[in-house]
C-alpha cells in the first residue's frame, strides 16, 4: 500500500481490533507483524470475557463494562465481513459460593450490580442444583452473572484477519511506516519502552492453559478455585490459567499445568474423564499500572501505544479500538485516567 492513514504494528487482539475499527471508519490501514497474526498471547485458548466484581467502581471497571456491552455488535460485524466464526457467545458465568460470609457478599454485589449495570446485565444468587455443568458449591448457592461472555481466541483473531482481508488489508511481515503508527507489540513493546525510559514500564507474565474434549457448548462459563472453565462452541472446554512472573521457557508447559487440570476436574466432576487434547503456554503483556496502556508515545511524534491487556485483552479490545481510532482520526481523547502511557512513567 503506497500511502496509509494508520500503520498498525502488532497483529494481536489489540492491533487487529484497532485496524478493523479504523477500516470501518474509512481509514486506509496497513498491519505489520514479523511473526504473523496472533503469534503471541492472543493465540491462546481460554477466551473468558468476564467482568470485574460490581463494587468499588472505577475507570478501569467502567471501561471494561462498556467494552463487554460492545462485544456482541463488534463480533457480529467481524463475522459478517469475514464469513468466519469468532466463537463469541454471551451465556453468562457461574461461580460457587464458599460460605456464609461469601454468600452475604454475593447478595450485596447483586444490589450494586443492579445500580451499576442497570438493565444491561444481572448478578444473581441462585440455588445450586447439582446439575452436571455446575461447580461444587459448599454453601449450596451459586453466583450467576449475565454479563460474562467468551470468544475462541484463535478463531476470533482469524476472523479479524479475514475481515481485514475482505477490505483489502493484509498482514505483512514488515513495511515502512505510513501515516500515524500504533505500536500494539505486546511484551516486546513493553520491554522496548522500559529500555527507552530506563524504568520498568511493564513486562510479561506467563500463563499455561489446557484444552479438554468435552461438549458443553451453550452452557455458562465457570469460575471456580481461581480457574476459568470455558465451554467453546467447537465442543472443547478450555481451562486456565497460571500466572508466572518467573519462568525459564515462555512456551513450555509443566507440572503447574497438571495442577490446573487436576483442580478443574475436582471443581467440576463432569470433566473427570475428559481427555486433554492440547496444552498451551504463552507470555501475556502486563503494563506496570495493570491497566491497558493507551495513547501517544512520549517524545515520538506521530506514534501511539496500545499495550498491556493482561488477562483482559479480548474483553477490552472493542473499547480500546474505539478509543484509539477516535484519537488518531478525530483527535478525540477519551482515554480514562490510569490508562495513559504517562501513568506508567
Amino acid at each position: 500500500m503506497a500511502s496509509c492513514d494508520i500503520t498498525v504494528r502488532g497483529a494481536g487482539i489489540f492491533g487487529l481490533s484497532i485496524a478493523w475499527a479504523a477500516v470501518q471508519c474509512g481509514a486506509r490501514v496497513q498491519v505489520m507483524d514479523p511473526n504473523g497474526p496472533a503469534s503471541g498471547s492472543s493465540g491462546g485458548i481460554v477466551g473468558a470475557l468476564a467482568p470485574h466484581v460490581p463494587e468499588n467502581w472505577n475507570a478501569k471497571k467502567a471501561f471494561q463494562f462498556e467494552s463487554l456491552l460492545m462485544a456482541q455488535d463488534f463480533w457480529t460485524g467481524v463475522e459478517a465481513a469475514s464469513g468466519a466464526s469468532s466463537g463469541y457467545a454471551r451465556h453468562g458465568r457461574l461461580q460457587p459460593i464458599a460460605d456464609d460470609h461469601a454468600l452475604d457478599l454475593a447478595h450485596q454485589r447483586a444490589g450494586t450490580a443492579q445500580e451499576l449495570w442497570q438493565d444491561h446485565a444481572r448478578w444473581k444468587v441462585i440455588p445450586a442444583t447439582d446439575a452436571p455443568w455446575e461447580p461444587h458449591s459448599p454453601s449450596g448457592y451459586l453466583i450467576y452473572d449475565t454479563l460474562s461472555a467468551l470468544v475462541h481466541p484463535r478463531r476470533a483473531c482469524d476472523a479479524l484477519v479475514q475481515a481485514l482481508a475482505a477490505n483489502s488489508v493484509r498482514i505483512a511481515a514488515e513495511a515502512e511506516d505510513s501515516g500515524q503508527t500504533i505500536w500494539a507489540t505486546g511484551v516486546t513493546g513493553l520491554q522496548d519502552l522500559s529500555a527507552q525510559h530506563s524504568r520498568n514500564m511493564g513486562g510479561g507474565v506467563k500463563g499455561q492453559a489446557a484444552l479438554l474434549q468435552y461438549d458443553a457448548s451453550g452452557q455458562p462459563q465457570l469460575f471456580a478455585d481461581g480457574l476459568h472453565i470455558i465451554p467453546h462452541c467447537d465442543r472443547t472446554v478450555a481451562i486456565g490459567s497460571t500466572s508466572e512472573r518467573e519462568y525459564t521457557s515462555p512456551s513450555d508447559t509443566d507440572a503447574q499445568l497438571d495442577e490446573v487440570i487436576a483442580r478443574a476436574k475436582a471443581a467440576l466432576p463432569a470433566l473427570k474423564d475428559a481427555p486433554v487434547i492440547a496444552r498451551w503456554a504463552g507470555v501475556r503483556p502486563r503494563a506496570r499500572s495493570r491497566a491497558p496502556m493507551l495513547g501517544a508515545w512520549p517524545g515520538k511524534a506521530g506514534h501511539f501505544i496500545a499495550n498491556g491487556g493482561f488477562k483482559i485483552g479480548f474483553g477490552m479490545a472493542p473499547k480500546v479500538a474505539e478509543v484509539m481510532v477516535d484519537l488518531l482520526l478525530d483527535g478525540r481523547d477519551n482515554i480514562p485516567d490510569g490508562f495513559r502511557v504517562e501513568d506508567n512513567l
